[in-house]
């Protein structure tokens, strides 16, 4: 049988082989031994060692070192990201974790082993090193001198489009696996290291990780270590609300975040993550649905993720109908959710809050699930609705909001993402985003209005902008500065309290007109 051939590059190996000729062992461990196994390229690189800190920085001039657990940076002069810092750690022990997520307290020793066994799974808890015969070969291609003795280290083929690797069978490795973890990898198994209750006793985010790695991988979590992840799911709630987003987001950017999501829910974990998704489960909709709200937004989600779609779709996907339960009336077949998009809305922003993410994604996730009901029939829409809905949505998020109301088409059983009129509609977007759609777009601004009516900056200049614009999403044609100036005119006589009225209609009427559409055909055929 043809053996795997394994890539590591030459910076990876250049970095192995000055630890062992300075007389240190160093083994590649943790996620990137896991990825190799498994035949992916790994996103990053790290190394431990039996040398110290200031060992590695003495061998590896072009270092730093900022932080308490012996990590030093070795920086390698790689354009690819991945392999332009290698990590670099002592082999090490952990004591208690008062927190649950960061040890009190770090001690350096000489035993790989005694390294491994502080890991998480035991699919992360594998290292290897190119065996003897095979690291005097790489050594003497390096031709590097002694290197405790040497000012600095230099890494050749740094960029990585040019250098020529070497391919590795598994035998040309000395794979250190204590704990089972290769078998694992190959029964497809999230397996703790150890005992389950203490590992997620020392760090929490481990309860997630491992609804994570079996989300990115497609395994299936051993029972013992889910029965301890369900004893111990309230420990999630200690770590901090920027650590579980990033697991979070992770999860959804791999290949089956469905079933991460599942494992949150049956493990109990969703709950300090997301518990107004929970609020979808059993949930059962109208006569256009054939799956409960949770199953819907799951596979909504899941179709985003598919078409490797970016992660605002996959998360506005996830959480376009979160506020289903809340807003549904009546019961079976003809149960209606009204509002449910608006209601949705506010918590989205309150979910994405709570986990901290930035101010702009919470906006634009927000946006993308109010407006994802927008109506779309050929022969009823007008093209001053779509201006209108451009405008509020934004033109660069457009595309976003088309894709998240094909998921939604998909997460409903229908089979076709994209009909006739949703793609007349994309036809109608592309065509009227040269149209004028916002205040900076009319031909005429704040100065030439206080030139035409001598008005002083304050905020009758701005009414009379947004009164303006609101005509001209009406009729573009209007969007000339002879007509806009004319208007102007019309308009400058009026109260400040008149305008604001007018302004206020305008904005009204900028929601209104697709809030009325959607309604009518709400009624029509009993939907959402």
């Amino acid at each position: 049988m043809q053996q795997t051939v394994i890539h590591i590059p030459a910076e990876v190996r250049q970095i192995l082989s000055a630890l062992t000729e300075a007389e240190f062992s160093a083994h590649l461990v943790g996620g990137c031994v896991r990825d190799l196994l498994c035949g992916i390229v790994p996103k990053d690189w790290d190394v431990a060692t039996s040398a110290a800190p200031e060992d590695i920085q003495r061998i590896f001039p072009d270092s730093f070192y900022e932080n308490d657990f012996g990590t030093v940076g070795v920086k390698t002069g790689a354009r690819e990201p991945a392999l332009a810092v290698v990590e670099v750690t002592p082999y090490r022990v952990e004591t208690t974790y008062s927190d649950k997520r960061h040890p009190d307290k770090v001690t350096f020793t000489d035993s790989l082993e005694r390294d491994l066994a502080r890991r998480d799974f035991t699919i992360n808890a594998m290292a290897i090193s190119l065996n003897s015969k095979h690291e005097a070969q790489n050594s003497k291609q390096i031709q590097n001198p002694k290197i405790p003795n040497s000012k600095r280290l230099e890494f050749r083929n740094s960029n990585l489009d040019i250098v020529s690797d070497f391919g590795f069978r598994i035998s040309d490795f000395n794979i250190v696996d204590p704990f089972g973890g290769r078998e694992d990898l190959q029964k497809g198994i999230i397996r703790a290291v150890g005992k389950a209750e203490e590992r997620f006793g020392e760090d929490a985010l481990r309860l997630m990780r491992a609804a994570r790695f079996a989300a990115e991988l497609g395994f299936a979590i051993e029972a013992k270590t889910k029965t301890a992840i369900k004893k111990h799911a309230g420990l999630l709630e200690m770590v901090a609300r920027e650590r579980v987003r990033d697991e979070f987001l992770r999860m959804l950017e791999s290949a089956h975040p469905d079933t991460g999501l599942e494992l949150l829910r049956e493990l109990g974990l969703l709950r300090f993550v997301a518990p107004e998704l929970e609020e979808g489960v059993g949930v059962s909709q109208n006569l256009h649905h054939i799956y409960t709200v949770w199953e819907h937004n799951i596979r909504a989600m899941q179709y985003a993720a598919e078409q490797k779609w970016p992660i605002a779709v996959r998360m506005a996907s996830l959480l376009h109908d979160v506020g289903k339960p809340r807003a549904k009336r009546g019961k079976g077949r003809d149960s209606t959710f009204y509002g449910h998009e608006v209601v949705g809305a506010k918590m989205t922003a309150q979910i994405l809050s709570r986990l901290r993410f930035s101010k702009e994604f919470t906006e634009r996730i927000t946006k993308l699930v109010r407006f994802h009901l927008f109506y779309y029939n050929v022969d009823e829409v007008t093209e001053s609705s779509v201006r209108r809905l451009i405008r509020e949505v934004g033109p660069e998020d457009m595309d976003a909001l088309i894709q998240v109301r094909m998921a939604d088409r998909i997460g409903s059983g229908v089979p076709k993402a994209e009909p006739y009129k949703l793609r007349h509609f994309r036809f109608m977007v592309e065509k009227l985003q040269r149209d004028p759609i916002s205040v900076g777009m009319l031909k005429i601004d704040g100065n030439d209005i206080m030139q035409t009516t001598g008005l002083a900056p304050g905020p009758k200049v701005g009414q009379l902008l947004n009164i303006l614009l609101d005509e001209v999403l009406d009729d573009p044609k209007r969007n000339t500065k002879a007509k806009l100036t004319a208007r102007t005119k019309e308009l400058a006589p009026l109260s400040e309290a008149e305008l604001a009225k007018l302004a206020r209609a305008a904005k009204h009427k900028a929601l209104g007109l697709e809030e009325e559409a959607v309604a009518q055909i709400k009624k029509k055929h009993y939907v959402k």
